[in-house]
């Protein structure tokens, strides 16, 4: 018995760590593509940096749904991409909020240079928030469901 929930949590971890690295690749795509926004809207249109940060985390957002949606979770593709929109457009939401609140503490409040405070905010939200949010919530299965009762009777519960 106890061999086989071995083996069952050792058959789960490697595809939820394949998913973690992807989701995480694609987050450093769209980052790249948030971050250059927003250098470019502070240096070049000279907005705020907390601006800037609303600026690059839309372009960063739309950027991450394609990739998640086509790349990350394509194999838990079941829902509608309305509905995934519906889900991801609060999820990102808090998390625009989230990464504005961490530049403003980072750059107005302990005046960290706003590109390290962005890169600091970004790897906090995206490990705390974004990636379990988008793996349960947004691209969760919602096709399967766990029958509980089934699991307490084989272990005699």
């Amino acid at each position: 018995m106890r061999g086989d929930t071995d083996s069952r949590r050792r058959s789960g971890s490697f595809p939820r760590l394949k998913q973690w690295v992807i989701h995480h690749t694609t987050s450093v795509i769209a980052t790249c593509a948030d971050f250059a926004s927003m250098v470019a809207a502070v240096e070049l249109l000279g907005v705020s940096p907390v601006w800037g940060t609303g600026i690059g985390a839309t372009v960063g957002a739309v950027t991450n749904f394609l990739l998640a949606r086509h790349w990350t979770y394509r194999r838990r593709l079941g829902g509608a991409v309305e509905v995934q929109l519906a889900r991801y457009l609060p999820v990102s939401l808090a998390s625009l909020a989230l990464n504005a609140a961490g530049e403003h503490l980072f750059a107005n409040v302990m005046h960290v240079q706003y590109v390290l405070g962005r890169v600091i905010t970004a790897v906090i939200v995206s490990n705390a928030w974004n990636y379990p949010m988008q793996r349960f919530f947004v691209f969760g299965d919602r096709s399967r469901k766990v029958d509980r009762s089934v699991d307490r009777k084989k272990l005699g519960r």
